[in-house]
């Protein structure tokens, strides 16, 4: 095939400009990239099979972790299993929800947030609880059943004195509660 003779054409409007190509060949590059890491990723998980329970190593992919997983006494929870949830719930009464969640950090070794839970001081039941301000911690980054996660969950109030206790949280990777 031969070029016909002539002036060459212009491209269309939106590409006439070298830097409008040179930003769609970036765009179009980018995709590829971001397909082919998705097929690789593919590959890999149907690749490892189903694991016999929940297996904890260090983690392997660049993807973004999900705070936890839905499983064990947290199978009929919210947020687990998700990145970044907006609501966090374990199942069991008011004190286990934590809503209007925003995360200020996330990817990184420990992701905290701020979000709104029930508060039940000493000597007080669930019943007499008060909706007050806390801060979440997910921790324990890793690979849970070969997906990247947080391992492990807990919020506390900093106005009632309380602090980030790492030996006193949720294994969002098993199921259970570790009282520390």
């Amino acid at each position: 095939m031969t070029r016909p003779e002539g002036p060459r054409q212009p491209l269309p409007h939106s590409f006439g400009q070298p830097w409008r190509r040179a930003a769609w060949r970036g765009a179009i590059c980018a995709a590829a990239a971001i397909a082919w890491v998705g097929l690789a990723a593919a590959g890999c998980s149907a690749a490892s099979g189903a694991a016999a329970g929940p297996t904890a190593t260090a983690p392997t992919t660049a993807t973004s972790p999900t705070l936890g997983q839905l499983t064990g006494v947290f199978a009929r929870g919210q947020g687990f299993g998700q990145v970044k949830p907006a609501e966090i719930f374990n199942g069991g009464d008011p004190t286990g929800l934590v809503t209007h969640v925003v995360w200020k950090s996330w990817g990184g070794a420990q992701a905290v947030a701020t979000g709104i839970s029930d508060y039940v001081g000493p000597n007080q039941s669930v019943a007499g609880g008060n909706e007050e301000a806390a801060t979440v911690v997910a921790f324990s980054l890793g690979t849970c059943d070969g997906k990247l996660m947080y391992r492990a969950v807990e919020w506390y109030f900093l106005q009632h004195g309380q602090a980030f206790d790492p030996s006193h949280y949720e294994d969002i990777c098993t199921g259970i509660y570790v009282p520390g």
